[in-house]
């Protein structure tokens, strides 16, 4: 079942227009969400970045984030979920061929939940190879990367690269040749005892998972440093790891072609963990509220 606008219908059904400006254009943008045991991780920050997106897109999201939130609920629901991914998308919606946005009258919006079948636990274990590509992150001033966007082309022709290398994933550099992110995730690597993770304004996004694994970090007293970092940085890191809504917090064990370490490091490992403890004590704190509101 695919939420649709404003309802709930078989996926056979769900049809957008080859005159959305979504498909025409890749005019709009999208949030990826995690449900664990029914509780879908971090709700309200996705959606109010959602709605960030659509401000700086300049798009008009007619339903307020209760309604949203609802739908969410509903899809998952509705497909008899209980861990899972959801992905919620909002185009410009139908129109005329053209650029001009007031050529669309009404947004189209999508909410599309599948079951989560996790990522092999030997990656968790033994780590993955990410590797450098040529392809650069898109230049902010051209297009924010705070703006999580439909047109992933600049993502895709970086997974490319990565595929062809054999690796896990792809670390974009930005226009002057900084680390920037992953295909869809953020960076981080351990250096002389400090958590190192590109600074927003090299052109990233400002993940939701990255955000919290600094709160953990620094909760526990290990060192942050947010920066502009080289290739020369990563490369002699003692433990490097990538996070995402999905993958949580991977390990990474092999750069290009240089062995970062054997295995997982101690620091990647006990943020992951304590990663894990964050979202029980969420799913417990809002199985009390849906249980207290009950009632």
């Amino acid at each position: 079942m695919i939420f649709l606008n404003n309802r709930l219908i078989p996926e056979k059904k769900a049809i957008v227009s080859v005159f959305d400006h979504g498909f025409l254009y890749g005019d709009g943008i999208y949030e990826t969400l995690r449900s664990y045991s029914g509780v879908v991780f971090k709700i309200d920050e996705h959606i109010e970045r959602l709605f960030r997106s659509a401000s700086m897109i300049s798009l008009k999201i007619s339903k307020t984030q209760e309604m949203i939130k609802s739908a969410i609920y509903k899809t998952i629901k509705a497909n008899r979920l209980s861990d899972a991914v959801v992905r919620m998308s909002v185009s410009r919606g139908k129109g005329p061929i053209g650029l001009d946005p007031e050529l669309c009258p009404k947004p189209t919006f999508v909410i599309i939940a599948y079951p989560f079948k996790g990522h092999p636990k030997g990656n968790y274990q033994r780590g993955v190879k990410v590797t450098i590509v040529n392809t650069r992150r898109n230049f902010k001033g051209a297009l924010d990367p705070r703006i999580k966007s439909l047109n992933f082309l600049n993502n895709i022709l970086a997974k490319i690269e990565a595929k062809r290398s054999g690796a896990y994933e792809a670390i974009m550099l930005n226009y002057r040749g900084y680390i920037a992110e992953g295909t869809i995730s953020n960076v981080f690597f351990v250096k002389d005892g400090l958590l190192c993770t590109p600074e927003i304004g090299v052109g990233i996004l400002d993940g939701i998972t990255r955000r919290l694994i600094i709160d953990i970090a620094r909760e526990r007293g290990i060192g942050i440093s947010e920066g502009r970092f080289r290739l020369d940085d990563i490369y002699k890191a003692q433990e490097v790891f990538i996070s995402s809504t999905t993958m949580e917090v991977m390990p990474v064990v092999e750069v290009d072609d240089i062995k970062i370490s054997a295995r997982p490091g101690r620091i990647t490992r006990m943020l992951h963990k304590a990663y894990k403890e964050k979202v029980e004590e969420y799913i417990r704190k809002a199985g009390f509220k849906g249980t207290r509101n009950s009632k």
